[in-house]
């Protein structure tokens, strides 16, 4: 996790004009602090109440003494969580995380063959990442707590009067939940009357509470309870056995119960806009997904074996999380059609990307400065259609790049490309193929003509008929390779070489 100022905009607001409204005091020597940025000496043209006024008229409620405690509180949270996790550094990859874990759980069954130097350094790992569990908890319990206030000094509220209206709109909402209630009987009660009960939907209904009895509604196909309240699914939900479609989006989840592994005809779920922080490794046992949507919350990772498993997933939604990486087996997922991971924190992706052979679009957009390079392995995606690269660090798009023959879109806006130019990236997706093309096809000729020269022999013929002989053949051959490799179709052994180099 990044825990700059920048990836909080609420944070980082409040940090650059709190001081503003404190009494300045004069900076001494090497005294710079990230949470209190300097105050400014106000200009001769430029009145002292300036900077207040201007924030007090965008931020009204900072009139109210409580409402500036209480945001003055959140921001030393906010600062104190950060600053631990600026000390631990950055987080151990998840599945350096789980195969430490393993080799934790496997000494203390008894496996005496490990070393005691291994075994202490996967120790340090396993507390390394259950302590940066620790911190990101606190850092987002006070982030919520920060933007609450902040949300309150926008409405100009005081917060006793504000908690005085909450309280009338939580009476409101009990009183409701009495017509919801009878709603989630009358659903209940059908299905133990042993009428069939195929499709379960409650949007809306600021529901707080699922039932453990809606588990043994045992014909129900699809269920959808988007849009509510919930915090917890209970684990009851395992018992639907013939369960298609699961809808759980905009509600309050920070996990997801094991028991959704238990959902093996589960073809769609939707989890999007909640906040979870991962998602349950049983996940993996969902054989039948088709669609899976885990945008717009606060994952870390995914499951180290989720592509192991998932082999017929078409649709994956990962977008607007903080994940810094991708687990290799995602590249099993030779189904996949659809993958979206913008607005991450993706370091860089598996080096074999390549072999989702089925994969038409993909949204790598937004990583911002942490992606950097794609593997050389990504001109292995044939039918890719679509792809978005903008706001990203990339400098040059791998020399296998020119093998997308079937890319319609691309977007490659917000990098600092030298390669290709950027007078070849503004004329657009063709002239970037053909030029990457060519690129490529010189390397292969240029590799083949090395290959030639190192094959000859002293004793080769070197009269004008057998050098010519010699040319021809080898343009032939070459020729020939590289239609073939490009129609995708008769592949050699050497061509294969060829791909794992370029």
């Amino acid at each position: 996790m990044d825990p700059a100022p920048q990836s909080h905009p609420i944070l980082s607001y409040v940090l650059s004009r709190l001081p503003t409204l404190a009494k300045p005091r004069p900076p001494t020597a090497g005294d710079f602090d990230v949470e209190q940025p300097p105050v400014h000496t106000p200009s001769p043209r430029t009145p002292s109440t300036a900077g207040e006024f201007e924030l007090v008229e965008r931020m009204p409620g900072l009139r109210h003494p409580s409402v500036l405690r209480a945001m003055t509180r959140a921001v030393a949270d906010v600062s104190a969580a950060r600053s631990a996790l600026q000390v631990l550094g950055p987080r151990p990859d998840h599945e350096l995380v789980d195969s430490s874990r393993a080799i934790v759980a496997a000494a203390e069954a008894g496996d005496s063959r490990i070393p005691e130097g291994d075994l202490e350094a996967c120790r340090a790992v396993v507390r390394l990442d259950e302590t940066h569990d620790a911190y990101e908890a606190l850092l987002q319990e006070a982030e919520g707590r920060l933007e609450a206030v902040y949300r309150t000094a926008m409405q100009g509220k005081d917060l006793e009067e504000s908690d005085g209206k909450d309280e009338l709109v939580a009476a409101g909402a009990e009183a409701g939940d009495a017509a919801v209630q009878e709603e989630v009987i009358a659903v209940l009660k059908q299905a133990e009357e042993g009428k069939a009960v195929e499709s379960v939907r409650l949007v809306d209904r600021q529901l707080r509470h699922l039932p453990e009895a809606f588990g043994r509604i045992h014909g129900l196909r699809v269920l959808d309870v988007s849009r509510n309240q919930l915090e917890v699914i209970p684990d009851a939900i395992g018992g639907l056995d013939h369960l298609e479609e699961l809808r759980l989006a905009s509600n309050a989840l920070i996990s997801l119960p094991d028991s959704i592994g238990l959902l093996s005809n589960l073809k769609i779920l939707n989890v999007a806009s909640n906040r979870l922080r991962l998602l349950p490794d049983s996940i993996s046992k969902c054989r039948s997904l088709v669609e899976l949507d885990a945008s717009y919350n606060g994952l870390a990772y995914l499951p180290t074996n989720i592509g192991y498993e998932l082999v017929n997933l078409r649709k994956l939604w990962v977008h607007m999380n903080k994940l810094r990486s991708l687990p290799s087996s995602i590249c099993e997922m030779r189904s996949l059609y659809l993958l979206d991971a913008h607005f991450n924190e993706l370091c860089g992706l598996p080096s074999a990307i390549g072999k989702l052979s089925s994969l038409e679009i993909l949204n790598l957009s937004s990583n911002f400065s942490d992606l950097k390079e794609l593997p050389a392995s990504f001109g292995d995606l044939l039918n890719l259609r679509e792809l978005d690269l903008s706001n990203n660090q990339i400098h040059a798009l791998p020399d296998s790049f020119g093998r997308l023959d079937k890319l319609e879109k691309l977007n490659l806006e917000q990098n600092p490309l030298a390669m290709p130019p950027m007078d070849i990236v503004s004329k657009g997706v063709d002239a970037v193929k053909e030029y990457m093309l060519k690129r490529w096809l010189d390397i292969l000729l240029e590799e083949e003509r090395k290959s030639i020269a190192t094959a000859e022999s002293p004793q080769a013929p070197t009269t004008p008929s057998a050098w010519l002989a010699r040319s021809v053949s080898w343009v032939s051959d070459v020729s020939g390779s590289l239609v073939g490799y490009l129609s995708g179709e008769n592949k050699t052994e050497k061509d294969a070489y060829l791909d794992q180099q370029y």
